[in-house]
């Protein structure tokens, strides 16, 4: 099996650099964690890659809103680089904080090539507060995005106070049409959430968790998969535990978020 090199941007405010680093390598990739400065300084470290991960976070305290900052960086200094990278055979994720990153910048949806045109907004929670909280993903398995495939569902959590998905009416019938919202909220009956809150946890036009391109191998995220990728770090695994043990179950070691990181490393199989 080929393992994929994966370069996780860090930076000021970035926080979960370090759990999705671990996630990618359990999964048996190679994986690094690169500075945006230092990718600046040298950008043709992209050319070592095959996966570039916008990591959650707090980028520049997102003091000027979420990922903005960030995004402006990466534009004025690393998009024809980018570009470069994307139109190879790669893949591009963000999740949370990079997803914000990914919209600000264009690269989700990315309706019109190339890339850079800003079609959608992750605006702040409807309940106008902070939401940390698990919640439940049902997966559009007619889209073609990399990172869903063969999943019907998620467990995981999310962790945000800007993660309100617009987009006008016209970019979302192209999503809708097009299967480009890979992931949405859901209630645990596997219904999706339709804005009932808390199962939508912020709001989100249509129920939008992710949003993907159209070659499928570039997609956004809400929810954090490095947060739920284990059993223990499930909200209800102790009852799963004793769960298991009466019926006789093997107790995995694994949860949801990790077929995320899976589906990326094999891509590349």
């Amino acid at each position: 099996m080929t393992k994929p090199n994966v370069l996780i941007l860090t930076g000021y405010g970035i926080n979960c650099d370090e759990e999705t680093k671990f996630a990618f390598e359990k999964c048996k990739a190679i994986a690094e964690i690169v500075h945006v400065n230092d990718l600046i300084e040298n950008s043709s470290l992209l050319k070592n890659y095959q996966i570039i991960t916008f990591a959650g976070g707090f980028s520049y305290g997102d003091d000027t809103g979420s990922g903005k900052a960030l995004a402006n960086r990466v534009k004025n200094n690393l998009s024809e680089s980018l570009l470069e990278f994307i139109e190879r055979d790669t893949l591009v994720l963000g999740i949370c904080n990079g997803f914000q990153v990914m919209t600000n910048l264009g690269l989700v949806p990315a309706l019109e090539k190339p890339f850079g045109n800003v079609e959608a907004s992750l605006e702040h929670n409807k309940s106008n507060r902070y939401q940390c909280r698990w919640i439940d993903l049902k997966a559009d398995t007619k889209s073609s995005c990399v990172f869903t495939q063969g999943i019907d569902s998620l467990h995981i959590p999310v962790a945000h106070g800007e993660g309100n998905y617009y987009a006008n009416e016209d970019v979302l019938s192209i999503i809708e049409n097009e299967h480009l919202a890979p992931l949405k909220y859901a209630k645990p009956s596997g219904e999706l959430a339709q804005g009932e809150f808390p199962y939508n946890p912020n709001g989100a036009v249509n129920d939008i968790a992710a949003i993907c391109t159209r070659s499928g191998r570039v997609m956004g995220m809400m929810p954090h998969p490095e947060r739920g990728m284990l059993f223990t770090q499930r909200d209800d695994w102790t009852f799963l535990k004793e769960k298991y043990i009466r019926e006789n179950i093997d107790i995995p070691e694994e949860s949801d978020g990790i077929k995320i990181f899976k589906n990326a490393v094999n891509y590349f199989a």
